[in-house]
C-alpha cells in the first residue's frame, strides 16, 4: 500500500474494500440499478445525510451533508452506477468493466471522511450524486432535468483511466472527453434469387456504399474525429439469396461539439443519398449521443491544486484528452454557470476500459479519496 493509504484507519480501509467487493459482485445494467440504489440509500442515511432522495420514475439516489443554508458553497460529487452486459469467460453477463463500482466506492469514501468532520460540514454543503444509466448516455440529462445540480456551485466527477492514458500514482484535473453519437438504421428491401440481381437492390451493396461514403468524409485534421460502421447484419444461411434487408450502426466521435454537429449532418446526408440512389427505404431507428467535455477552468484549477498537494507536481498530469465519452458533461451544458470538471485517476488499469477482464490497483481509490477530501478543504478555505 502507498503512503496515502496508510493515513486511513484499518476500519476505514476494510469498509472501502468490502464496499467495492459488494458493488463489483452485484452489477446492474442501465436503468436497472434498483438494488444498487437501495444499497447506497441505506449508506447515505446511516452516514447521517440530512436529506436523501430517490426517484419514483428512475434509479439513482442523492444525499446532502453539510451546510445548505445558502451562505456556503455547495459542492456536488457525482458517481455513475451502471454496469455493462458482455461476454465474460464464455458467458454473457452483467460486468463492471468500466470502473463504476470503483467510482461509487470512492465517493462513498469521501462521504465517510466528511461524516465526522464537523468543522468542514459547517463551512460547505456537499451533495453526493449517484447517477444511473451513464453507459447509455441518458442518466445525467435525466437527473439534471430533475434539478439535482440546480443549487450547486461546483460539480466534480471521477473516472479511472487506462494505463495507456495515465500511469498509477498520477492524477489529472480534467478529462476532456469527445462528443459521441450513434446512429442505428434498417434497410428495408426485398430478397431476390442470386441468379436475378436485377430484381432487387442488395442491402449489402447499399450498406457498403454508406460505409465507403462515410470513410470519404473529411474535416479539420487538427481536431480528432472518426465515423465508422460498427454493426452490419444482413443475409442468412442460404448463399443464393440476395438480401434486401440489413441492420447497421454507425459510431461517431469528435473532440468538439461544433465538429460533431457537422459530422452528424454529413453522415445523415450519406444515408439519405443512399436511399435516393438505390430507391430503397432506409429507416433510422435510433440517433443519440453525448456532448463533448465543457470543463470549467475554475474547477480545474482547484482540482489541480488538490492533486499537487496530495501527489506533488511531478505526478500531477495535464488534462487527459480522450476519444471516449461520458454523459457527465450534460450537467454543465444544461447549466452553463456550473463550475465542473471530471478528475482522471491513474490506477494501473489494464487491459483497458470495457475489456471483460479489466482490473486495476484498488488501493488507488484511497489516493482518489484524499484528492477529493483536499478539494473540499480548499473550498472551505476559499469561500
Amino acid at each position: 500500500m502507498n503512503s496515502q493509504t496508510q493515513t486511513f484507519s484499518e476500519l476505514f480501509k476494510r469498509k472501502i474494500y468490502e464496499t467495492f467487493s459488494h458493488l463489483h459482485k452485484n452489477p446492474e445494467l442501465s436503468w436497472e440499478e434498483w438494488k444498487t440504489t437501495e444499497y447506497i440509500e441505506g449508506i447515505l442515511k446511516d452516514a447521517g445525510c440530512h436529506r436523501v432522495i430517490t426517484f419514483d420514475d428512475c434509479t439513482g439516489v442523492i444525499g446532502d451533508m453539510g451546510n445548505f443554508s445558502g451562505d456556503c458553497p455547495v459542492i456536488a460529487i457525482r458517481a455513475d452506477m451502471d454496469a455493462l452486459y458482455q461476454e465474460v469467460n464464455g458467458k454473457m453477463q452483467n460486468n463492471h468493466s468500466c470502473g463504476h463500482d470503483a467510482h461509487m466506492t470512492l465517493v462513498l469514501g469521501v462521504l465517510w471522511s466528511l461524516q465526522h468532520n464537523e468543522h468542514l460540514k459547517k463551512q460547505i454543503g456537499v451533495r453526493f450524486i449517484f447517477q444511473p444509466a451513464e453507459e447509455v448516455g441518458a442518466g445525467a440529462m435525466r437527473l439534471a432535468e430533475k434539478g439535482v445540480v440546480a443549487d450547486a456551485d461546483y460539480l466534480y466527477g471521477v473516472h479511472l483511466r487506462p494505463i495507456q492514458e495515465l500511469a498509477a500514482g498520477y492524477a489529472a484535473p480534467a478529462i476532456l472527453h469527445s462528443a459521441t453519437r450513434s446512429i442505428e438504421f434498417e434497410i428495408h428491401g426485398e430478397d431476390a434469387h442470386g441468379a436475378r440481381p436485377h430484381l432487387t437492390q442488395s442491402a449489402i451493396e447499399i450498406g457498403a456504399y454508406i460505409m465507403n461514403a462515410i470513410h470519404s468524409l473529411y474535416f479539420d485534421p487538427n481536431i480528432p474525429h472518426s465515423a465508422k460502421v460498427t454493426r452490419f447484419i444482413s443475409g442468412g444461411r442460404n448463399t443464393n439469396i440476395i438480401p434486401g434487408k440489413a441492420s447497421l450502426a454507425i459510431d461517431m466521435r469528435a473532440q468538439t461539439n461544433e465538429l460533431m454537429e457537422k459530422l452528424h449532418k454529413r453522415v445523415l446526408d450519406v444515408i439519405h443519398n443512399a436511399q435516393e440512389i438505390y430507391k430503397t427505404d432506409i429507416e433510422i431507428t435510433s440517433d443519440h449521443g453525448i456532448v463533448a467535455a465543457e470543463s470549467s477552468q475554475t474547477a480545474q484549477n482547484i482540482a489541480d491544486k488538490a492533486i499537487q498537494h496530495i501527489l506533488g507536481p511531478e505526478k500531477t498530469a495535464p488534462p487527459v484528452v480522450t476519444p471516449g465519452g461520458d454523459d457527465f458533461h450534460f450537467y454543465k451544458v444544461k447549466m452553463p454557470e456550473l463550475e465542473a470538471t471530471m478528475i482522471g485517476l491513474g490506477c494501473n488499469l489494464q487491459p483497458g476500459l470495457h475489456h471483460p477482464d479489466m482490473h486495476f490497483e484498488i488501493d488507488s481509490l484511497f489516493t482518489g479519496i484524499h484528492i477529493f477530501n483536499e478539494i473540499l478543504r480548499l473550498h472551505s478555505l476559499a469561500d
